[in-house]
Protein backbone atom coordinates (compact mmCIF):
# COMPACT_ATOMS: atom_id res chain seq x y z
CA UNK A 1 0.00 0.00 0.00
CA UNK A 2 2.96 2.50 0.55
CA UNK A 3 4.50 1.59 -2.34
CA UNK A 4 1.64 2.86 -4.34
CA UNK A 5 0.59 5.71 -2.41
CA UNK A 6 4.69 6.61 -3.03
CA UNK A 7 4.81 5.69 -6.66
CA UNK A 8 1.29 8.66 -7.19
CA UNK A 9 4.70 11.41 -6.04
CA UNK A 10 4.05 14.73 -4.43
CA UNK A 11 0.55 14.55 -6.31
CA UNK A 12 -0.38 11.63 -4.68
CA UNK A 13 1.19 12.31 -1.12
CA UNK A 14 -1.32 15.47 -1.23
CA UNK A 15 -4.52 13.00 -2.14
CA UNK A 16 -3.42 11.35 0.48
CA UNK A 17 -3.26 14.03 3.00
CA UNK A 18 -6.65 14.91 1.78
CA UNK A 19 -7.90 11.33 2.97
CA UNK A 20 -7.02 11.84 6.25
CA UNK A 21 -8.94 15.16 6.36
CA UNK A 22 -11.97 13.64 4.85
CA UNK A 23 -11.86 10.87 7.69
CA UNK A 24 -11.61 13.51 10.53
CA UNK A 25 -14.57 15.90 9.01
CA UNK A 26 -16.59 12.47 9.30
CA UNK A 27 -15.49 11.55 12.33
CA UNK A 28 -16.59 14.89 14.05
CA UNK A 29 -19.63 15.71 11.95
CA UNK A 30 -20.83 12.14 13.15
CA UNK A 31 -20.08 13.47 16.92
CA UNK A 32 -21.46 16.77 16.49
CA UNK A 33 -24.23 16.21 14.52
CA UNK A 34 -26.65 14.71 16.75
CA UNK A 35 -29.76 15.85 18.61
CA UNK A 36 -28.17 15.79 21.57
CA UNK A 37 -25.44 18.37 20.88
CA UNK A 38 -28.18 20.40 18.27
CA UNK A 39 -31.67 20.63 20.65
CA UNK A 40 -30.54 18.08 23.89
CA UNK A 41 -34.27 17.18 25.25
CA UNK A 42 -33.16 18.21 29.13
CA UNK A 43 -32.33 21.36 28.27
CA UNK A 44 -35.59 21.98 25.85
CA UNK A 45 -37.37 20.55 29.19
CA UNK A 46 -36.01 23.05 31.40
CA UNK A 47 -36.51 26.37 28.87
CA UNK A 48 -40.61 25.14 28.70
CA UNK A 49 -41.04 25.20 32.07
CA UNK A 50 -39.20 28.14 33.06
CA UNK A 51 -41.45 30.07 30.12
CA UNK A 52 -43.90 28.77 31.28
CA UNK A 53 -43.30 30.19 34.77
CA UNK A 54 -42.90 33.58 33.08
CA UNK A 55 -39.41 33.01 34.86
CA UNK A 56 -37.57 34.65 31.73
CA UNK A 57 -34.49 35.67 33.36
CA UNK A 58 -33.95 31.99 34.73
CA UNK A 59 -34.40 30.45 31.24
CA UNK A 60 -31.76 33.56 29.87
CA UNK A 61 -29.42 32.50 32.43
CA UNK A 62 -29.73 28.45 31.68
CA UNK A 63 -28.61 29.55 27.92
CA UNK A 64 -26.14 31.11 28.87
CA UNK A 65 -24.78 28.01 31.25
CA UNK A 66 -25.55 25.48 27.85
CA UNK A 67 -24.26 26.86 25.37
CA UNK A 68 -25.50 25.34 21.65
CA UNK A 69 -27.75 25.86 18.75
CA UNK A 70 -30.93 25.80 21.10
CA UNK A 71 -29.86 27.89 23.41
CA UNK A 72 -28.24 29.91 21.31
CA UNK A 73 -31.72 30.64 19.35
CA UNK A 74 -33.58 30.68 22.53
CA UNK A 75 -31.84 33.61 23.93
CA UNK A 76 -32.27 35.26 20.65
CA UNK A 77 -36.04 35.29 21.01
CA UNK A 78 -36.13 36.12 24.83
CA UNK A 79 -34.20 39.16 23.84
CA UNK A 80 -37.13 40.42 21.66
CA UNK A 81 -39.64 39.09 24.97
CA UNK A 82 -40.91 43.05 24.84
CA UNK A 83 -42.41 43.13 21.42
CA UNK A 84 -45.14 40.95 19.37
CA UNK A 85 -45.51 37.39 19.16
CA UNK A 86 -44.94 38.11 14.96
CA UNK A 87 -41.41 39.64 16.01
CA UNK A 88 -40.50 37.09 18.44
CA UNK A 89 -40.82 34.46 15.79
CA UNK A 90 -39.41 35.83 13.45
CA UNK A 91 -36.08 36.42 15.32
CA UNK A 92 -36.69 32.53 16.23
CA UNK A 93 -36.49 31.91 12.13
CA UNK A 94 -33.46 33.98 11.62
CA UNK A 95 -31.81 32.89 14.68
CA UNK A 96 -32.28 29.05 12.74
CA UNK A 97 -31.26 30.25 9.68
CA UNK A 98 -28.44 31.22 11.28
CA UNK A 99 -27.16 27.96 12.66
CA UNK A 100 -28.15 26.39 9.61
CA UNK A 101 -25.85 28.22 7.40
CA UNK A 102 -23.08 27.81 9.99
CA UNK A 103 -23.54 24.18 10.29
CA UNK A 104 -23.93 24.33 5.93
CA UNK A 105 -20.31 25.95 6.21
CA UNK A 106 -18.46 22.90 8.44
CA UNK A 107 -20.15 20.34 6.21
CA UNK A 108 -18.89 21.97 2.83
CA UNK A 109 -15.58 20.80 3.29
CA UNK A 110 -15.79 17.63 2.62
CA UNK A 111 -17.88 18.71 -0.97
CA UNK A 112 -14.37 20.86 -1.38
CA UNK A 113 -12.37 17.41 -0.81
CA UNK A 114 -14.95 15.81 -2.91
CA UNK A 115 -14.08 17.99 -6.01
CA UNK A 116 -10.06 18.57 -5.67
CA UNK A 117 -9.65 15.18 -5.12
CA UNK A 118 -10.29 14.01 -8.58
CA UNK A 119 -8.52 17.41 -9.79
CA UNK A 120 -5.41 16.66 -7.96
CA UNK A 121 -5.68 13.01 -9.64
CA UNK A 122 -5.76 14.37 -13.00
CA UNK A 123 -2.95 16.59 -12.84
CA UNK A 124 -1.19 13.39 -11.67
CA UNK A 125 -2.60 11.90 -14.68
CA UNK A 126 -1.15 14.81 -16.54
CA UNK A 127 2.13 15.04 -15.14
CA UNK A 128 2.41 11.28 -15.34
CA UNK A 129 2.25 11.24 -19.10
CA UNK A 130 4.65 13.92 -19.33
CA UNK A 131 7.13 11.85 -18.14
CA UNK A 132 6.23 9.01 -20.29
CA UNK A 133 6.55 11.45 -23.07
CA UNK A 134 9.50 12.82 -22.16
CA UNK A 135 11.35 9.44 -21.55
CA UNK A 136 10.02 8.93 -25.77
CA UNK A 137 11.54 12.35 -26.74
CA UNK A 138 14.73 12.08 -24.46
CA UNK A 139 14.99 8.86 -26.55
CA UNK A 140 14.22 10.25 -29.94
CA UNK A 141 11.46 7.45 -30.21
CA UNK A 142 13.28 4.49 -29.23
CA UNK A 143 12.11 4.35 -25.50
CA UNK A 144 11.55 0.67 -24.65
CA UNK A 145 8.16 -0.55 -22.05
CA UNK A 146 10.15 -0.14 -18.70
CA UNK A 147 11.48 3.59 -19.63
CA UNK A 148 7.61 4.50 -20.13
CA UNK A 149 6.27 2.00 -17.08
CA UNK A 150 6.81 4.36 -14.55
CA UNK A 151 4.88 7.66 -16.06
CA UNK A 152 2.29 5.37 -17.15
CA UNK A 153 1.93 3.88 -13.75
CA UNK A 154 2.37 7.20 -11.78
CA UNK A 155 -1.01 8.67 -14.21
CA UNK A 156 -3.06 5.33 -13.47
CA UNK A 157 -2.44 5.81 -9.54
CA UNK A 158 -3.38 9.17 -9.39
CA UNK A 159 -6.21 9.00 -11.06
CA UNK A 160 -6.79 5.83 -8.91
CA UNK A 161 -6.18 7.85 -5.45
CA UNK A 162 -8.18 11.04 -6.72
CA UNK A 163 -11.48 8.76 -7.01
CA UNK A 164 -11.21 6.84 -4.11
CA UNK A 165 -10.83 10.07 -2.10
CA UNK A 166 -13.59 12.06 -4.08
CA UNK A 167 -16.76 9.33 -4.10
CA UNK A 168 -17.02 8.60 -0.44
CA UNK A 169 -16.34 12.44 0.12
CA UNK A 170 -19.35 12.79 -2.13
CA UNK A 171 -21.27 10.57 -0.22
CA UNK A 172 -20.84 11.95 3.09
CA UNK A 173 -21.44 15.26 2.17
CA UNK A 174 -25.08 14.53 0.71
CA UNK A 175 -25.23 12.51 3.88
CA UNK A 176 -24.43 14.99 6.85
CA UNK A 177 -26.28 17.68 4.31
CA UNK A 178 -29.59 15.56 4.81
CA UNK A 179 -29.16 15.37 8.48
CA UNK A 180 -28.57 18.95 8.95
CA UNK A 181 -31.50 19.56 7.13
CA UNK A 182 -33.62 17.07 9.64
CA UNK A 183 -32.00 18.67 12.54
CA UNK A 184 -32.83 22.17 11.63
CA UNK A 185 -36.21 21.28 11.42
CA UNK A 186 -36.26 19.86 14.90
CA UNK A 187 -34.35 22.39 16.40
CA UNK A 188 -37.39 24.96 14.77
CA UNK A 189 -40.18 22.76 16.22
CA UNK A 190 -38.30 22.23 19.70
CA UNK A 191 -38.01 26.01 19.81
CA UNK A 192 -41.99 26.78 18.77
CA UNK A 193 -42.90 24.36 21.54
CA UNK A 194 -40.46 26.17 23.80
CA UNK A 195 -42.13 29.37 23.57
CA UNK A 196 -45.29 27.90 23.08
CA UNK A 197 -46.57 29.70 26.43
CA UNK A 198 -45.36 32.60 25.28
CA UNK A 199 -47.34 32.75 22.32
CA UNK A 200 -50.63 32.19 24.21
CA UNK A 201 -49.47 34.77 26.86
CA UNK A 202 -49.12 37.28 23.75
CA UNK A 203 -52.35 36.41 22.22
CA UNK A 204 -53.94 36.45 25.26
CA UNK A 205 -52.95 40.01 26.51
CA UNK A 206 -53.40 41.18 22.47
CA UNK A 207 -57.23 40.26 22.37
CA UNK A 208 -57.51 42.10 25.72
CA UNK A 209 -55.80 45.44 24.74
CA UNK A 210 -58.65 44.86 21.39
CA UNK A 211 -61.21 44.30 23.70
CA UNK A 212 -60.59 47.39 26.04
CA UNK A 213 -60.19 49.67 22.99
CA UNK A 214 -63.68 48.39 21.45
CA UNK A 215 -65.39 48.50 24.75
CA UNK A 216 -66.01 44.79 25.22
CA UNK A 217 -66.06 43.01 28.33
CA UNK A 218 -63.40 40.85 28.96
CA UNK A 219 -64.05 37.06 29.10
CA UNK A 220 -63.54 35.63 32.22
CA UNK A 221 -60.92 32.62 32.11
CA UNK A 222 -61.15 29.44 30.56
CA UNK A 223 -61.56 27.79 34.00
CA UNK A 224 -63.70 30.20 35.96
CA UNK A 225 -66.52 29.54 32.70
CA UNK A 226 -65.58 26.35 33.49
CA UNK A 227 -66.83 26.39 36.99
CA UNK A 228 -70.04 28.95 35.92
CA UNK A 229 -71.31 25.86 34.20
CA UNK A 230 -71.63 23.63 36.90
Amino acid sequence: MYEIIASGGLVGLVIFFLSLSAVALVVKYCLDLRREKIAPSDLAMQLGTLLSEGKISAAEDLCRENPCPLSFVTALGLQDNDGDWSEIEKTLEDAVGEQSSKLFRKVEYLAVIGNIAPMLGLLGTVLGMITAFQQIAISQGGAQGPELARGIYQALVTTVEGLVVAIPSIAAFAFFRSRVDQLMMELSYTTLQIFLPLKRHRRRMALQAKMRETGVRTPPPVSSLGENGR
